[in-house]
């Protein structure tokens, strides 16, 4: 294996398969299985995923709500992608545990660093739920945050197209594919990738990101077996 442990990084949107709105549970039961699939291997995986196929706190401040309440309801609804995502794997037999940024004692342990990477020691898949706790911080910040303090070798951050494009390749039949990119290139070109925030983490602590199609499968095991999937950010 390429690598041992890993930060998964997905949008709510993923879960959403062909509906609107809400949680696909097909959907979900397929990331599952592929997550499945890589533990088996060995490997040791964390997880960040986010709200917006419930709501996006960035959506609910442009239409006049206030910020930090906007975000707090955003992080509540990566709290909901998580417990589906932790039911859909224990229903594999795959042991689980979600820890949340905010306290709920009552459906999630509390994030700590220690706890989540003995988690990780042990086998068991750990959520990362209600993103870094704080407003002002998107999903993708929380999945650079908790790869680095979780010591992950990579973030694997799941789309659904194969990689980075030098422009939008659903509008402009010419864009170009990269296979590798380097942080500076990702900011200076402004590549939709993931927040320059989070972009920035990862370059100062020289922790790459993969970006690929989850949505084919047998990806992410080739991504973690360190196979030719989608675009390396190094």
């Amino acid at each position: 294996m390429r690598y041992q442990r890993v930060l998964l990084k997905l949008s709510g949107e993923a879960l959403m398969g062909e509906q609107n709105m809400g949680i696909d549970p097909s959907v979900v039961a397929m990331v599952a299985d592929q997550i499945k699939d890589i533990q088996k291997h060995g490997v040791e995986v964390g997880l960040v995923i986010g709200g917006g196929n419930i709501f996006r706190g960035v959506a609910g401040a442009t239409k006049g709500m206030d910020r930090v309440t906007a975000d707090q309801m955003g992080m509540l609804a990566t709290m909901i992608n998580a417990l589906a995502l932790q039911d859909a794997l224990e229903q594999k037999q795959v042991q689980t545990r979600v820890l949340s940024g905010i306290e709920m004692p009552r459906i999630a342990e509390s994030y700590i660093r220690r706890r989540a990477i003995r988690h990780l020691e042990k086998g068991r898949v750990v959520i990362f739920g209600s993103g870094t706790g704080n407003p002002y911080f998107s999903t993708d910040m929380a999945a650079a945050l908790r790869a680095n303090e979780i010591s992950a070798q990579v973030v694997l951050k799941a789309t659904n197209v194969d990689g980075v494009y030098s422009a939008d390749p659903k509008k402009d039949a010419k864009a170009q594919r990269f296979e590798k990119v380097t942080f500076q290139e990702v900011l200076e070109r402004g590549l939709k990738v993931m927040d320059a925030s989070a972009i920035a983490l990862c370059m100062d602590n020289e922790l790459p990101i993969l970006v690929f199609n989850m949505m084919k499968p047998g990806n992410l095991v080739s991504a973690v077996l360190g196979e030719s999937v989608g675009t390396l950010i190094h």
